[in-house]
């Protein structure tokens, strides 16, 4: 089968398109024929040697994937060939055929759409963790996330206004601020442009927030630590700045303002019947037009290098999709 090998960590630049055997499924996994993948930041990092783990090489890339079942090992009950779904993984995304742990895979209605099956598992999932199981956010609550034009941040975005939350959209472009609006920020500070703790204070009459999602890290994290209302939660997701935050622990114990990881990768693997349920809730969500996946572009397999380098670059809004078949 046809799929990108990353032989080195050296980055997208080095990813090939190789013919290799296609793999075979264990007892609790379901094999599936690969419609649509999507490219993410920690697919980017995975083949760069930056992320918190490395697969041996050679792998194929690819975290989260959608398709059609072709065959299932003999612990699965819940899928049989034929059913579409979409599953997400630590690798072999960028294949004709993947595998996938049953408690990571689920089933999809026909009217949803491969291209955008294939971007909800780790975007929105990465949001609701954050949100719903975390944050245990309330209508009303103020929200700040940043990096919210890329997947997970617009997906916050997206999620947050179906939780009735305010939003307030963090960008570092004036470009990005139409599409984040879309999905329904309520007010859009690119924190490029000026002192991020002025222009939140500016947007909330100097209340602060009482929810903090952070993609970036770095100097952006360590302002949002100074924005937190009583008893709030700041979160830190990812550090897409390259650099790791650090704060004055005086901050949180201050005004009783908790900071709380959010990894839903490791969450999923120890709980997996919870994961499972929101995967369920988040296909179904799908299907009502309740949550709005945003597309950036569809490329060919063969493209997948540019993909992850467009991402690196931070020139993608939302997700890009690989179709496969």
């Amino acid at each position: 089968m046809r799929a990108i090998l990353c032989s080195s960590f050296t980055g997208p630049k080095d990813l090939r398109v190789s013919e290799i055997d296609a793999p075979k499924p264990a007892g609790d996994e379901i094999l599936i024929d690969v419609h649509a993948a999507s490219v993410s930041f920690m697919d980017q990092l995975m083949v760069s040697g930056l992320y918190q783990m490395r697969p041996p090489t050679p792998f194929v890339p690819g975290t989260e994937a959608s398709g059609v079942v072709v065959a299932v090992g003999e612990k699965v009950s819940k899928f049989k060939p034929g059913d579409r779904v979409a599953c997400s993984s630590w690798t072999g995304g960028y294949a004709e055929r993947m595998i996938a742990k049953e408690s990571k895979s689920v089933w999809l209605p026909d009217g949803v759409a491969f291209e955008a099956a294939a971007t909800v598992l780790h975007n929105y999932g990465t949001a609701y963790y954050a949100l719903v199981e975390r944050a245990r956010a309330q209508p009303g609550e103020t929200v700040f996330i940043t990096g919210a034009a890329g997947g997970v941040g617009l997906a916050a975005v997206d999620l947050g206004r179906h939780l009735g939350l305010r939003v307030i959209a963090g960008v570092g472009s004036d470009d990005k601020a139409a599409l984040v609006r879309r999905y329904g920020a309520a007010d859009v500070i690119n924190y490029r442009t000026g002192n991020l703790r002025d222009l939140i204070k500016q947007v909330t009459g100097g209340e602060g927030i009482d929810l903090g999602l952070d993609n970036v890290g770095g100097a952006i994290f360590e302002q949002m630590a100074r924005l937190m209302k009583w008893g709030g939660r700041l979160m830190p997701i990812g550090f897409t700045s390259g650099e790791i935050p650090s704060i004055p622990m005086n901050l949180p114990l201050l005004k009783n303002y908790s900071i709380i990881g959010v990894f839903v990768g490791a969450w999923a693997e120890k709980f997996s019947a919870e994961a499972a349920r929101m995967n369920d809730t988040l296909v179904q969500w799908l299907a009502e037009g309740q949550i709005r996946p945003h597309i950036d572009r569809v490329l060919p397999l063969e493209e997948a290098g540019d993909a992850m380098q467009a991402v690196a670059d931070r020139t993608v809004q939302g997700r890009i999709v690989l179709r496969i078949r």
